[in-house]
């Protein structure tokens, strides 16, 4: 066994001098048009060793023989190309010193370095193509056909990466770049543009698609892996490109598209540097802290170094939970985690006294729009309203410098109980901003893909049971963006505000929901046709769609793309007394007063009324 090294490293040494000889013939040859004169032969012959010993010990000195040729690669043909470009004037002085009669040609000394690069190099490259046929060449041909949509640099890579896969042979590219179709890449076609998809899947009995453009705008992206769903194509994505980067994955570490490449954006940019001072070194708190957003936001908080992060939730497995990521992953940060409730006026007092924070995300809601219309009308208000005002009004006692409060886009022309109670904390905090000692700033945001009780997670859940997926209206719309997303924005708004400032996030575009189960049943394997959609009606307090803006509120431009403001009404203290009264009343009133009297004080709020509706789309 441990001759095998030896042999092979003597077979190379081996073909580059059989390589020198039969250039340096060859340039001789070349020279004289094949009809070599004697005095030059018997020259050529008699140099023939000195060029031998020249050039191969340059190819040792130049590591030509720490490389495997069946990785030959183009470090590889580098390395050929200095070691015989160094040649060249190591033979003009051996051709000096030799002192021949006649001499070496000059033509000679330049042909037999070019032609020698071309054999050993080739011959490198033949030997690397054959034993890549042998070892992978009936894998390949047995792999699944695979199209990868864009042809750029990414893609190259992963043609590259794919060549010795025995899952996938990819049969063709696709690219919206005019001027790259017809031609190839790493001899694969690029057959046409993303949109015509369905008809190349169809004509190379392609059902797979790799997505290869993580530097491509995210809209791009979107648009490739809607074709693909909608196409009935088995969709595919390249990792990202910071991932790329950053070298924690190859481009052939390819993962099947989800629903957030359907419905997720571009990266948020935010200003890091004023965010450092907002946070780093201070202590920050945040309320609802084991929720979606909540638990976000102390992930995202953690990256600017704060001096602590007090978590402070109801539900103590929350906590825990948050308590365990963060030993885990954020050892460096110190997570005070606090049980404690926000209507707890004692509590949460005695907290900010304790801890000093300089900031205070509040993010403890109740949202579950149908859950609270019923039945908890009450318990929406003390939590969402009461919860608020008692945050509110102890950062202002403790002379806490920021409180952002997190709200929604259904406080906007509320016709739910949840969405008027958000409305009603707007208002709440607007009141007790107006008496200075805090800046409080309000932060509003559509659905979050994947939070505990969305949309999302429900119609998996209906998908992996057979269906059916239940839709309340086959026109209702829905915003949407990440939870890091909303988090990073809140950060960003944070740091912006003024006090009394309500900033309203740019949601993009609303998506149809009765699209997105569809979009959903595709991405599972399945078809419409193996799992129904139900359209169940509007659910109590349910809009069609949603709103950002209320229809009195101006928005203003900012200097972030992401983030717009609305300028509210004012709301004036002893509007905050009347409402006091309200909230500190001793019983549980019905549901229905509870509706009467937040029209009162929102009177914005329309409480929605709809007729049942019950449809089946699909299915057996």
């Amino acid at each position: 066994m441990m001759a095998i090294p030896w042999i092979r490293s003597f077979l190379v040494f081996a073909f580059d001098a059989l390589a020198v000889t039969l250039t340096w013939v060859g340039a001789y040859l070349l020279r004289f048009n094949f009809e070599i004169p004697w005095p030059y032969a018997h020259s050529m012959i008699n140099s023939l060793p000195a060029v031998l010993l020249t050039q191969l010990v340059l190819f040792r000195v130049f590591g030509l023989y720490r490389g495997i040729w069946q990785f030959a690669s183009l470090p590889d043909l580098m390395r050929i190309i200095k070691a015989v470009g160094a040649s060249i004037p190591a033979m003009m002085a051996v051709s000096f010193f030799l002192q021949l009669e006649p001499s070496v040609p000059r033509s000679v000394v330049l042909i037999q370095p070019m032609v020698l690069l071309l054999l050993m190099g080739g011959g490198r490259f033949a030997y690397r193509a054959w034993r890549e046929h042998q070892t992978y060449g009936a894998l390949v041909a047995q792999g699944k056909p695979v199209l990868v949509l864009g042809a750029g640099e990414t893609a190259a890579t992963l043609l590259r990466e794919l060549s010795h896969s025995a899952e996938w042979r990819v049969v063709g590219l696709l690219d919206d770049d005019p001027a790259k179709h017809s031609l190839t890449l790493h001899g694969v076609r690029v057959c046409g543009p993303i949109e015509a998809l369905e008809q190349w899947a169809r004509r190379l009995s392609a059902q797979h698609a790799i997505i290869a453009m993580p530097a491509s705008a995210h809209e791009a992206r979107k648009r490739a892996a809607s074709l693909c769903v909608r196409a009935g194509i088995k969709a595919l994505t390249v990792p990202s490109f910071d991932d790329l980067i950053s070298g924690r994955i190859t481009v052939a570490s390819v993962r099947n598209v989800e629903v957030e490449d359907l419905l997720g954006r571009d990266p948020v940019w935010i200003d890091t540097p004023a965010l450092n001072g907002f946070l780093c070194g201070h202590t920050v708190m945040v309320t609802g802290a084991g929720g979606s957003i909540g638990s976000e936001l102390c992930r995202q908080i953690a990256r600017f170094k704060p001096a602590q992060i007090v978590a402070f939730e109801q539900s103590e497995y929350a906590l825990y939970r948050l308590q365990e990521e963060f030993n885990e992953h954020f050892p460096e940060i110190t997570l005070v985690c606090l049980a404690g409730d926000v209507k707890d006026a004692l509590r949460v007092e005695s907290t900010l006294r304790a801890q000093a924070p300089a900031v205070v995300f509040h993010a403890a809601a109740y949202k579950h729009v149908p859950l609270m219309e019923e039945h908890n009308t009450w318990e929406a208000v003390r939590n969402n309203v009461w919860g608020t005002l008692v945050v509110a009004r102890a950062a202002a006692a403790c002379g806490v410098g920021k409180l952002v409060l997190v709200s929604t886009d259904k406080a906007v022309n509320p016709t739910n109980v949840m969405g008027a109670t958000k409305r009603l904390a707007e208002k709440v905090c607007l009141a007790v901003a107006a008496g200075g000692g805090t800046q409080i700033d309000i932060v509003r945001f559509g659905n979050v893909l994947g939070s505990a009780g969305s949309v999302i997670p429900k119609f998996q859940e209906q998908i992996a049971r057979g269906g059916p997926v239940t839709v309340t209206h086959p026109d209702i719309t829905r915003y949407f963006m990440s939870i890091p997303e909303a988090a990073q924005l809140v950060l960003q708004a944070g740091v912006m505000g003024e006090g009394g400032t309500i900033f309203v996030m740019e949601m993009g575009e609303p998506v149809k929901i009765a699209d997105l189960a569809r979009d959903m049943i595709r991405l599972s394997g399945a078809s419409e046709n193996d799992i129904k959609i139900l359209y169940t009606g509007l659910r109590p307090g349910e809009k069609l769609y949603e709103e950002l803006l209320a229809d009195r509120e101006q928005t203003l431009a900012t200097p972030h793309p992401k983030l717009r403001v609305a300028r509210s009404r004012v709301v004036e203290e002893s509007w905050l007394d009347e409402v006091m009264l309200w909230l500190k009343q001793n019983r549980i009133p019905p549901d229905v007063e509870v509706r009467r009297d937040l029209r009162r004080w929102v009177e914005e709020y329309q409480p929605a009324t709809h007729t049942e509706l019950r449809v089946v789309e699909g299915g057996q």
